[in-house]
């Protein structure tokens, strides 16, 4: 009876938060539920599949939301792309609403994911003799824990059943009050866990080090979740912990000691973290797996949605012309362009080095789509800014050449306005300053981030770049932040120093490390925490901790706190008793 009544509940569970709709799928549901939990390998599979299924690799569910609404991504109306109804630039503008599709993706993605981790816990239960049943049980716990703190962070309450008690019905956590329990369930299963590399690990599981970088970010953000609304932003960072041993940023910089003094290191090029065999980085503490085999899905959208339509890693690839750098970030970057993480050049085995700058006229055609054998062109890497040079087509389809066999390097237009030159402007210059909407002859501003390497295998969407969401570069940022709130302002600014010295820049610059800078203050430390993470939704829970999110910038105008978070999708809201709606929202 009790296995009939889970399956019931979770039947209802998938019905409301996986559909928001009455015309429910059963072929779906059977899927999830009838197979998967009487196999609990396949329902694990699932758990973190879910993780992969765009939850945290598309562009418009959870990054969409952790950078959109940022001052440091953007994706305005192009002209005649990205209208989509508005959904896209209404992130930026602070008018998303509670019908906002992109919304409503990232809420459907991220309590799917809690779905299927609770399916997985049931399928653990119900077969105890399963190989490694207590690592499996504590992975999922904690496969649970980042799905429904993550919906907490976006949305203030996520739905939830706890399968271990004998009330199994459903639940709306609150951030206030779910936060700390959501600490003592992580720390609870930390024995259970391995350390990364035992027993057949990856950085794609959930082992003692994911626990221990999950702990990390929620203490830091657990005075947000106490004080979601206070109007002066004057949140209690140095609350008592929730076993009352130290405070919220002791337990920051004891759980991100761990793992700076672990078995981790920084990688010199900052962009080898983002790059297509980034798989078992040296950095690497937690990611979305990814692979390029059309068998799990893959995306490839942080890197093909920056990248402008004409320009082309293969003669059958190109960008879509979309996301970009907002100006108030581009500028706090303003004597920071040696350091290593603002821009990186490519250089092909022969010595030739791509120098986007009209000097480099052809690139040795040494390198071709694995897929396709077509010839491929590398572009550089980081923040890409002013006039683009690239390879343009011949009238067969192919690259044009040069007569001794070199790919031709011209000068770039954009591709649905051809007589615009595709020169990134920092300005975006909105004719209405609150709407971020460019006409057809201004679709080359922005300053592009190629940040994430473009992966061209199998076509433009697909991508073998792992997806980090906790790396060393971010637990450096946290314990910087948490020894800056105590005070602490010299172990801060080392902190700080590490990540600007450990990055390399290129051999066309002697591989010269980054600069170290003398002092320290918040502006500062609220800056190289952006140049470390910048666009790796990491920046809107940034923002609210240092008090910029509700200011004015770039489409934006000043805001209220209630738009810290988003609002529940009204389908949802219609549909579901015992939930309602976040304060602030009609």
């Amino acid at each position: 009876m009790s296995n009939i009544i889970s399956r019931t509940t979770l039947i209802f569970f998938l019905s409301v938060f996986v559909f928001s709709c009455t015309d429910l799928e059963e072929d779906v549901i059977d899927e999830v539920i009838g197979g998967e939990t009487s196999n609990p390998e396949s329902a694990m599979a699932a758990a973190y599949g879910q993780l992969a299924e765009g939850t945290f690799t598309d562009h418009g569910s959870v990054f969409g939301l952790q950078e959109y609404p940022t001052d440091e991504c953007m994706l305005p109306t192009r002209g005649s792309d990205w209208g989509d109804g508005g959904k896209w630039r209404a992130l930026t503008e602070f008018t998303w609403g509670t019908n906002n599709a992109a919304v409503s993706t990232a809420w459907n993605n991220l309590t799917s994911g809690i779905t299927k981790t609770l399916t997985a816990i049931v399928s653990l239960q119900e077969n105890p003799d399963y190989e490694n049943h207590d690592l499996f049980i504590a992975e999922a716990r904690g496969l649970l824990v980042l799905y429904v703190y993550t919906t907490l962070d976006l949305f203030n309450q996520a739905p939830y059943r706890d399968v271990f008690s004998e009330d199994k019905s459903l639940v709306f956590l609150q951030a206030e009050s779910a936060i700390d329990d959501l600490i003592i369930e992580v720390e609870s299963i930390i024995p259970n866990l391995v350390n990364l590399g035992e027993q057949q690990t990856n950085n794609g599981r959930f082992t003692k080090q994911a626990a221990y970088a999950l702990l990390a970010d929620m203490y830091l953000n657990r005075a947000v979740f106490k004080d979601r609304y206070n109007e002066t932003s004057s949140f209690n960072f140095m609350a008592s912990a929730v076993d009352n041993d130290g405070t919220d940023m002791d337990k920051v910089i004891y759980y991100t000691s761990l793992l700076i003094n672990g078995n981790f290191s920084l990688e010199s090029n900052y962009f080898d973290n983002f790059a297509i065999d980034n798989t078992h980085g040296s950095e690497i503490i937690f990611a979305v797996i990814q692979e390029n085999d059309n068998i799990r899905r893959s995306d490839n959208d942080f890197a093909y949605m920056s990248t402008a339509r004409a320009q082309k890693q293969t003669p059958d690839n190109r960008g879509t012309n979309g996301s970009c750098v907002e100006p108030e970030f581009y500028y706090t970057w303003e004597g920071n362009h040696d350091d290593p993480r603002f821009h990186r050049y490519y250089q092909y085995s022969d010595g030739t080095w791509f120098m986007n700058d009209g000097t480099t006229e052809s690139l040795p055609a040494e390198d071709t789509r694995p897929d396709t054998g077509k010839y491929l062109v590398h572009f550089n890497r980081g923040l890409q800014v002013g006039q683009q040079y690239g390879p343009t087509l011949s009238g067969d389809g192919e690259f044009d050449m040069t007569e001794d066999g070199r790919i031709a390097i011209s000068k770039l237009y954009m591709e649905k306005n051809t007589t615009i030159p595709m020169d990134f402007t920092p300005e975006m210059d909105f004719n209405n300053p609150l709407e971020a909407v460019l006409s057809q002859d201004q679709i080359n501003r922005g300053v592009r981030n190629f940040k994430w390497e473009f992966d061209p295998e199998n076509g433009n969407g697909n991508s073998a770049v792992d997806v980090p969401l906790f790396r060393l570069g971010g637990m450096y940022a946290m314990r910087a932040e948490a020894y800056y709130r105590k005070g602490s302002t010299a172990l801060a600014l080392a902190d700080v120093n590490i990540l600007r010295t450990s990055r390399t820049r290129e051999a066309l610059f002697d591989n010269a490390p980054g600069t170290a800078i003398a002092s320290i203050d918040e502006e500062i430390l609220y800056n190289e925490i952006g140049f470390e993470m910048y666009w790796e939704m990491y920046r809107r829970k940034q923002m609210i901790r240092f008090n910029t999110y509700d200011r004015a910038y770039t489409a934006k105008a000043l805001t209220e706190p209630y738009l810290r978070v988003f609002a529940i999708p009204q389908s949802t809201i219609d549909v579901t008793e015992g939930i309602t709606q976040n304060f602030g929202y009609n």
